[in-house]
């Protein structure tokens, strides 16, 4: 479930544009009126960010889902903001492409929201962010005027990097209306390899020996909490186990064999007993569950879980998971261990005192050169927008030029990001 847009924003009205020109015209018109515009996707990150107090124009891309070009033996599609990421998906699949970023809730999700809101997942280790695949990008601005960023080839290096600026932007400096991506070619398959963890020290020299492998991950995941301690997925957990470590790979079928026992003996040799290879239909399941994790668990009335995201160094991220696992003990933690990316889903009660258990938390994690952000919440966790991003330095030097450049009367989304 998602929420619906009139819980988040404050709806004067609700506009679907057929065509990318009638966007522009739908902002510029609100430019003059001064009229907050409000661009709106599948609704998948509504409770990302906090909620907005100026009414003003929903802009619903739906109506922009046209593949424009889809060259695929140049390894690119240039594709209209309003495409899903499951139709997309399903594009790239008939020449055995694929996009290799994750994204929770693919049949809602549409591009434009993705590349705005800049989720990624497990395979962040190996095949990066969005931003890694962004390649051309075509936008709207706060007065209404149309702009272009890169172009449709890989090889571009004309002009500045708008694709990586707008990406995780929020819809704040310009309306997508046409994204090019770069693609991959589609694996053949995929495997797990998974084994239980004692306890955090462990799982700090299982990820130290991982440094040492001969094998090439494709994600790596340490994974605690009742959510995964009760997996069935991921076969019966040990009494005594804290937490679990999950390694992905993507390849070949003979490059998958060979890793996946590769690691199993670099395991034992490391001194862990027992370790499971995931493959077939269930390995299918489980990359689905680790991508689903940050949006799974809503309420039936559409209520969004309360979950954080923590960046830091990869050497920090055990550290940070084992003090976020005594914070909220109840809660469950997914680690991008490679990547340096921790996932929280707090428990039910974490609303409770949620802004000084943040604090606490932020304090050590600023320690450490890294940063925490609430990616979402319940209605009823009324938190700041501080405590949402973190201390900001959004209303001073060049980052409020660039904004105040590209949306002069602020009326681009205004609130739910950090301007």
């Amino acid at each position: 479930m998602i929420l619906t847009s009139d819980r988040v924003l404050p709806l004067l009205s609700t506009t679907t544009p057929p065509d990318q020109a009638a966007v522009a015209e739908v902002v510029e018109h609100a430019f003059h009126e001064n009229t907050p515009i409000y661009p709106m996707g599948g609704g998948t990150s509504l409770s990302y960010g906090p909620a907005a107090t100026r009414a003003g124009v929903g802009l619903s891309l739906a109506g922009l889902r046209g593949v424009i070009d889809y060259p695929a033996r140049d390894l690119t599609i240039t594709v209209e903001a309003g495409i899903t990421i499951e139709d997309l998906a399903q594009q790239l699949a008939s020449q055995r492409q694929r996009l290799p970023v994750d994204v929770p809730q693919a049949k809602l999700a549409t591009l434009g929201g993705v590349v705005a809101a800049d989720p990624s997942g497990p395979r962040r280790f190996y095949w990066g962010t969005m931003r890694d695949y962004v390649i051309g990008i075509r936008a709207v601005d706060g007065r209404g005027v149309p702009f272009v960023g890169g172009g449709r080839v890989v090889k571009n290096a004309a002009g500045y990097d708008l694709c990586r600026l707008l990406t995780g932007s929020m819809g704040t400096l310009g309306v997508i209306t046409q994204i090019t991506l770069m693609v991959k070619p589609a694996p053949e398959t995929s495997a797990f390899v998974a084994c239980d963890l004692q306890d955090f020290p462990a799982a700090e020299r299982l990820l130290t020996e991982l440094n040492r492998t001969a094998t090439r991950p494709t994600a790596v995941e340490l994974l605690t909490g009742p959510i995964w301690m009760g997996e069935p997925i991921l076969g019966s957990v040990k009494t005594t186990a804290t937490a679990r470590l999950v390694v992905g790979f993507e390849g070949t079928e003979e490059e998958i064999r060979w890793m996946v026992e590769q690691l199993r003996d670099e395991w034992r040799r490391a001194g862990v007993a027992e370790s499971q290879a995931i493959e077939g239909p269930t390995c299918d399941r489980l990359w689905k569950l680790l991508t689903e994790f940050p949006a799974a668990g809503s309420a039936e009335d559409g209520e969004a879980p309360l979950v954080v995201e923590v960046a830091v160094a990869p050497s920090e991220v055990v550290t940070i998971a084992e003090q976020v696992h005594t914070i909220d003990p109840d809660g469950s933690i997914q680690v991008h261990a490679g990547s340096g990316v921790l996932r929280a889903k707090m428990s039910e009660l974490a609303c409770e005192g949620i802004e000084a258990k943040l604090a606490k938390l932020r304090s050590a994690i600023a320690a450490t050169g890294g940063s925490l952000v609430v990616l979402s919440r319940p209605a009823e966790c009324n938190l700041s927008a501080e405590t949402i991003w973190g201390p900001s330095a959004a209303s001073a030097g060049v980052v409020r030029a660039i904004k105040d450049r590209f949306d002069p009367k602020g009326i681009l989304n205004p609130g739910r990001f950090v301007f």
